[in-house]
């Protein structure tokens, strides 16, 4: 049975660009690919033309020589394996691109792999007033740093480094052909590093690196929150020969403080009153979140819920001179535990209070408005 033309099989014309052909090799493959139909023999066997036919005509040499001759150019042994019998995926580049889209697998070219060393993640408590001023803590963080003996080559030789591995080339992976399918696994030489030492070092076994545990002093900034990530470049493990060293992220969590409650830049802070500071009004002195005191004044007749607010009084804003707002919120306390003279005190007030006095006009008002629905025939 004669062959297909190759450009009918890729649906181009025989004009058609280096790109055309590319485009249409690559729709075709991923429509036929038999991981796409599995049990399809009849797109496994298109799979198999399309990628003879652009394995012919992506090159230029064996392009003209299709033009000039046909397929009777490759017979025989001719095109060099392009035949049906003696196709070689591991040949045809773009088909490695096909994988790469479909499966994910990577194709790192040739050249050394330096192994970057390992991110760390360190958390840190602080309380609310170092939060507000920042601060600086000092770390005991494990980690892996670069081996004495050796200085980090990971050879027992200082002056020689590691070299490439044989192998796969410094690639980290190496990939086989295993019937109809090309698979990628780790190299075994390098264990993936993608180089190899000749003369280990005996304290770090080649790796160029040793497990310690390094002291750091991290600074915190003032205005930092609850949550806070800081990320300090090169602070992680250390990386293999060659190789930079991973980050340090110390991750900030901030202790909830007795008198202060955080909202942003601002704090909020809950006074209890007295009935009696809250009737008749008063001066009250609190606590400042920068260790200062500021007095407040509160009104004759002062609710519950009722808030003063001190500008300037709240926390910094990160990365600027601004600070917030501190708001002071009151809750009237009523007393208990009465001595008999309290007690005689406020019966003679709530005698008073219920003589017609308009002292209470929250109180006053919702009571009117009760008496007025049940005389009105709804209770």
């Amino acid at each position: 049975m004669a062959k297909q033309d190759y450009y009918a099989t890729l649906g181009v014309a025989k004009n058609a660009s280096p790109d055309d052909l590319k485009k249409a090799y690559r729709k075709l493959a991923m429509q036929f690919h038999p991981d796409r139909n599995p049990g399809d023999k009849q797109a496994e066997a298109r799979f198999k033309d399309v990628s003879e036919a652009y394995d012919i005509l992506k090159d230029d040499q064996k392009r003209g020589a299709y033009d000039r001759f046909g397929h009777a150019a490759f017979e025989q042994g001719g095109g060099g394996g392009a035949g049906m019998g003696g196709f070689d995926f591991s040949a045809t580049g773009d088909l490695g691109d096909i994988f790469d889209q479909m499966f994910g697998m990577g194709r790192r070219g040739g050249g050394q792999r330096a192994r970057t060393g390992g991110d760390l993640r360190q958390g840190v408590e602080i309380d609310l007033g170092q939060a507000f001023s920042g601060t600086k803590v000092n770390l005991r963080v494990p980690t892996r740093v670069k081996c004495e003996a050796c200085e980090g080559s990971g050879s027992q030789d200082k002056n020689r480094s590691a070299e490439t591995c044989p192998t796969c080339q410094g690639a980290g992976k190496v990939r086989a052909q295993q019937g109809f399918f090309l698979v990628e696994r780790t190299c075994p030489t390098c264990n993936g590093q993608g180089r190899t030492v000749r003369n280990p070092c005996r304290v770090c076994q080649g790796a160029g690196t040793v497990q310690r545990e390094r002291s750091l002093a991290v600074s915190i900034p003032a205005g930092v929150e609850d949550g806070t990530r800081i990320r300090l470049t090169g602070e992680g493990e250390a990386g293999g020969p060659g190789a930079q060293n991973g980050d340090l992220y110390v991750h900030v969590s901030v202790r909830a403080h007795e008198f202060f409650q955080r909202e942003q830049a601002n704090i909020l802070m809950r006074v209890p009153l007295r009935m009696t500071q809250a009737a008749l009004g008063d001066e009250i002195e609190v606590p400042v979140i920068d260790g200062s005191r500021a007095k407040v004044k509160i009104p004759a007749g002062t609710q519950t819920g009722d808030q003063f607010r001190l500008r300037g009084k709240g926390f910094s804003v990160l990365r600027s001179a601004a600070r917030g707002d501190m708001f002071i919120q009151v809750a009237v306390e009523t007393p208990q535990n009465l001595s008999p003279k309290q007690r005689e005190l406020l019966e003679a007030f709530e005698e008073q209070a219920t003589k017609g006095s308009k002292g209470s006009p929250d109180h006053e008002g919702f009571f009117a408005k009760v008496a007025a629905f049940f005389e009105g025939g709804r209770g």
